[in-house]
């Protein structure tokens, strides 16, 4: 039973996770569309913290609690399909990462991408969730 409680937490915070992760970076795309210094890049940096703060960091730390919690219940260490995920996660927590870093940079005025290219990075956490489902479901090594 306790597997089960571990693996619905995992997938209700993966999800959360993934939410944001798809938000931000189209967040990022309006943001930068509005003058800098004004009233309403002002709402933009106060969205992005908020996305951070409330939901993409409390889903980050709970993602990775439940899913090392789930590896110690079923005792998964040595499945190689569980070591590709791993390496998944951690590029997805980098990613994550780095939409902080640049919230941090849009919120001091610094607009280094364009909004094709924040365009074109939102489809990161997509693609890392889509490979991730396969490897769990699937598990071809």
């Amino acid at each position: 039973m306790t597997y089960l409680w571990l693996k619905a937490g995992h997938i209700i915070f993966v999800i959360f996770w993934m939410a944001g992760l798809f938000m931000l970076p189209r967040l990022f795309v309006y943001h930068q569309e509005t003058a800098p210094g004004s009233p309403e890049n002002a709402l933009w940096v106060e969205r992005e913290r908020k996305l951070l703060r409330i939901i993409l960091t409390p889903a980050l730390i709970a993602t990775w609690g439940f899913g090392l919690a789930l590896v110690v219940t079923i005792d998964a260490w040595d499945e190689g399909w569980l070591h590709a995920k791993l390496l998944l996660v951690l590029v997805l927590s980098g990613y994550h990462g780095w939409c902080a870093g640049y919230a941090r940079k849009l919120a001091a005025g610094k607009r280094s991408l364009s909004g094709r290219t924040l365009r074109l990075v939102n489809e990161v956490p997509g693609l890392g969730v889509a490979l991730i489902v396969v490897l769990v479901v699937v598990k071809p090594f």
